[in-house]
């Protein structure tokens, strides 16, 4: 969570920090700062709320220099509040800090000890007393940061700035993500690449254990232990206007749309015609590597938690190789039995997502083989892994995903037909039917963006529900997942979602003609059984919402369709979850929910 950003350049940095910040708002927004040298001392400024009260701050008191540090926050340690906003100072020295210091509360202990006074209540500001202690002792701020984070425990990224040195900043980073930019003469970095984009396009990603100084010379990098680093920039080749809404009333509405190009996108330069499978190429799997894999166990959370499930089921089906999905956030806490010949598929957007991240590395030390599917370039979870699969969605703003998913349901679909090909499960014919239809998704996606306006005369159907329950058997349980965490996500509705046979093991309590029930109903394997399971929601006067790709199915059964174009069944899934984002959009927009931030979530999660 949280964002930071920093500066040291030739420019007043005050405007570049406020629009670092508003580029990293989706990762916090319940308060946030800045601190900027004018050359003799730092000026902070912070304001609880979203970054729009920091920006009249500064309107009404300025503050001048060239170097300077930001931070917009999502609250770990003590409420939402000016205080507890970040930079945090003590003495000469201001700190932003992403990340929990689990041993927060010993360090407190020993150094209200020593006579020093709080004045919040976050982990953050201890970071700040213990580097003031070290600079006053005579160390210099790199190695103040370094003895400091010797002190710590857990996940930070950190930016130090000093009242003594008008043009340089430190930074370091241990599970959570850090990055520099290089440009002519300045120096920044951001939780990000995208708050950087306007001033460099060079990036340098840190690595869990490096503190970095910046200066507007470039950079010095070092690991925690002393040893110098040397690491040559990344070339970014994200446009700027891919960060914006392009028009669209909100990033998730134009996330939505975008979802066509983000297939495309992922597809593209990995289909070979010519013997019907996929190539690819960085995800470090040989064919003698998957001829050794007795098992593939996903790990991820949330919406990436959803991808897996749907991976889960297309592993199974056309590899035939046995296959698990399981929440990261759980996986390192039952002492997990994996190792050697296990196939790990770490599924993450951002790819710093800590519990995955976490949970990845240790099935790495158990010796299993790691390939990573996020959407990040030179992200912590692809560095770590042994080959990677890039989704290719593009920067993703609003919170509540949605062209990163449906591009992760590409990316697995691929997968399992690049492993299916590779252990002779699934014959060239097969393969070859499946990425024609593969290739034709997209436009049958700008089939289903072309209902939008009906989707929202559903919306207002059920603008003032307080709960719905959402059903899919098969590929679409996930669906049904998905589907009910997006409502839940932005518009603040009590959503469940559940596999179609479940109903009858409790939740059918819950039905009732004030319920919408969104049914999914594809023409595939579970058809027959889901159509019982609606018949089951109507006998208790249930409000059915079905999406079908054969109107004549729900004729009769329910109160409003929601059409997808007919497809194969592993790919009903990337259509049938778009009209579900569609309407949960619709709903929280009508209700006047803040869709692109909803309150108390934050975009990438970097703390356990």
């Amino acid at each position: 969570m949280c964002g930071i950003i920093g500066y040291v350049g030739n420019e007043e940095c005050a405007p570049i920090l406020l629009e670092g910040l508003r580029r990293l708002e989706y990762r916090g927004y319940d308060s946030a700062g800045v601190a900027v040298h004018d050359g003799t001392q730092l000026n902070v400024r912070r304001a609880a709320g979203k970054l729009t009260a920091l920006g009249d701050s500064l309107a009404r008191s300025p503050v001048h220099g060239t170097t300077g540090i930001g931070h917009t926050r999502w609250a770990t340690h003590g409420k939402p509040a000016e205080r507890n906003a970040h930079p945090h100072v003590s003495g000469d020295i201001a700190v932003v800090h992403n990340g929990i210091i689990e041993n927060h509360v010993e360090l407190k202990h020993a150094l209200r000890a020593k006579g020093r006074e709080f004045l919040s209540d976050t982990d953050t500001e201890i970071v700040a007393h213990l580097v003031d202690i070290e600079t006053t002792a005579g160390a210099t701020l790199f190695e103040a940061v370094r003895a400091t984070l010797k002190q710590l425990r857990g996940a930070y990224a950190i930016a130090v700035i000093s009242k003594r040195d008008a043009h340089t900043l430190v930074l370091a980073k241990n599970a959570s993500p850090l990055v520099l930019g290089v440009g002519d003469g300045v120096m920044l970095a951001a939780s990000d690449v995208p708050a950087l984009l306007a001033h460099s396009r060079d990036v340098i990603f840190l690595e869990d254990g490096e503190l970095a100084e910046i200066t507007r010379e470039g950079a010095r990098i070092e690991t925690l232990a002393g040893a110098k680093v040397e690491r040559a920039p990344v070339r970014i080749t994200w446009s700027l206007m891919q960060a914006e809404r392009g028009g669209y009333k909100h990033f998730m509405l134009k996330e939505i749309h975008e979802q066509p190009r983000a297939i495309e996108d992922t597809l593209r330069g990995r289909v070979s015609w010519e013997d019907a499978s996929l190539e690819p190429a960085e995800m470090g799997i040989s064919a003698a590597d998957v001829a050794g894999i007795r098992r593939v166990v996903f790990l991820a959370c949330g919406t990436s938690f959803h991808a897996a499930l749907h991976g889960r089921y297309l592993l199974e089906g056309l590899a035939r190789v046995p296959a698990v999905a399981e929440l990261a956030s759980e996986f390192r806490y039952r002492d997990p039995v994996i190792g050697a010949g296990d196939l790990v598929v770490a599924v993450s957007q951002s790819g710093e997502t800590a519990d995955t991240l976490a949970a990845a590395k240790e099935a790495k030390e158990r010796g299993a083989r790691i390939l990573a599917v996020v959407n990040v370039q030179g992200s912590a979870i692809a560095r770590m892994a042994h080959g990677t699969l890039y989704t290719h969605a593009g920067p993703e703003i609003g919170v509540a995903s949605t062209k990163c998913f449906t591009a992760q349901l590409a990316a697995l679909t691929m997968l399992a037909i690049h492993l299916g090909r590779c252990r002779d499960t699934l014959s060239a014919d097969r393969a070859g039917a499946l990425l024609r239809e593969f290739v034709q998704i997209p436009n049958k996606m700008r089939t289903v963006l072309e209902t939008a306006k009906h989707v929202e005369t559903v919306a207002r159907s059920i603008l003032h529900t307080r709960d719905a329950l959402f059903l899919g058997r098969g590929l679409s349980s996930a669906v049904a997942l998905e589907g009910a965490l997006k409502l839940k996500e932005i518009s603040y509705v009590h959503a469940e979602g559940y596999a179609g046979g479940e109903m009858k093991h409790g939740p059918l309590a819950l039905v009732d003609r004030d319920m919408p029930v969104v049914c999914l109903l594809p023409t595939d394997s579970t058809l027959e059984k889901m159509l019982s399971n609606v018949q089951e929601v109507r006998a208790r006067d249930g409000n059915v919402i079905a999406v079908v790709d054969d109107e004549t199915v729900a004729k009769d059964l329910a109160t409003h369709t929601l059409r997808i174009p007919p497809t194969l069944e592993p790919f009903t899934p990337l259509l049938s979850i778009v009209p579900l984002q569609l309407l949960s959009y619709y709903v929280a927009d009508l209700r006047g929910t803040d869709v692109d931030q909803p309150r108390n979530l934050a975009k990438t999660v970097t703390v356990e």
